[in-house]
């Protein structure tokens, strides 16, 4: 491990809440880089993504969780089970909380699990730049009212506003500690699950209301062309019905492209490369409620 400072603090930080309160553009925002997909749609994260921040007196860990629900598939389940597991193990709980929006039983149900740990909690309310600040301060004390928080703090995280107060919050709250990954990680995702994501997060975009939950993405191949600056990469979409394939592809493969072209050019990014993606859509009915077929998609 690397040597640090005297003094320096390191851990983990979990971000929890209900689906669609901005935990993922959260993440992204506090550690200035794009490690978790952003959607409008609930549900949309669907492990437990690493985001690291650097500091000189400090390394957090961020943990973005997909957004605790009432499960009506085993997916559903699964992904609870990774929340509950992640917001066990850390040193911090971040709260997220929707200013946009009244608090209602998914925030209660959240809290009330919360209440129950020994580890300290954050309570964050997000989206704070689209309400008032009379309505603010009353969800403030709301919010207060709901548990015992360490402390409970604003942010907006499309504006990044409010940030430097959360950071502080959590590195006043972590151990002294090593540094667990090099000082310019970001994140400790590999780079074919990041790029499956990123094509996820196209084909949600995409698609809008219409297959958002029955979408995943698995990249079979991934690697530099020989004698090439190409990197090479062969992904597969599964979709749950034949109806759902024919949205994908769109007519005369016309959205497929646009997924690709669009996925394309974050991966490129990513990967500092010039990239070759080839998309194939594939039906796998009802692989949400099929357990060896979640065991495969990595769910």
């Amino acid at each position: 491990m690397q040597e640090v400072p005297q003094g320096f603090k390191s851990g983990f930080a979990s971000i929890v809440g209900r689906p669609n309160v901005g935990k993922s553009t959260l993440l992204n925002r506090l550690v200035g880089s794009k490690v978790a997909i952003m959607s409008n749609k609930p549900q949309t994260t669907r492990n437990a993504i690493r985001g690291i921040l650097n500091l000189e007196s400090a390394q957090v860990i961020f943990i973005d969780t997909p957004g605790l629900h009432k499960p009506k598939t085993p997916l559903g389940q699964r992904l609870n089970a990774v929340v509950r597991r992640t917001y066990s193990e850390v040193d911090v709980v971040v709260f997220v909380l929707d200013a946009s929006e009244g608090f209602g039983k998914g925030d209660a149900f959240i809290s009330t699990e919360l209440e129950r740990l020994q580890t300290p909690v954050i309570c964050v309310i997000n989206k704070a730049d689209r309400t008032s600040p009379p309505q603010l301060m009353q969800k403030i004390e709301e919010a207060r009212g709901m548990g015992s928080w360490h402390d409970v703090l604003t942010t907006s995280a499309t504006l990044g506003t409010g940030l430097s107060d959360l950071v502080t919050g959590v590195v006043d709250l972590l151990p002294e500690g090593p540094m667990y990954y090099p000082s310019d990680a970001v994140t400790d995702q590999p780079e074919a699950l990041v790029v499956a994501e990123l094509v996820r997060e196209k084909v949600i975009e995409l698609t809008r209301e219409e297959l958002p939950h029955s979408v995943a993405v698995i990249v079979d191949e991934m690697g530099p062309r020989e004698e090439s600056d190409l990197i090479d990469i062969h992904a597969n979409v599964f979709v749950e019905r034949s109806s759902q394939k024919g949205i994908v592809i769109g007519n005369g493969g016309k959205m497929l492209k646009e997924i690709g072209t669009r996925a394309r050019k974050e991966i490129e990014a990513l990967l500092g490369s010039r990239v070759f993606l080839d998309l194939r859509v594939k039906v796998e009915p009802n692989w949400q409620r099929r357990q060896q077929l979640l065991d495969r998609l990595g769910y």
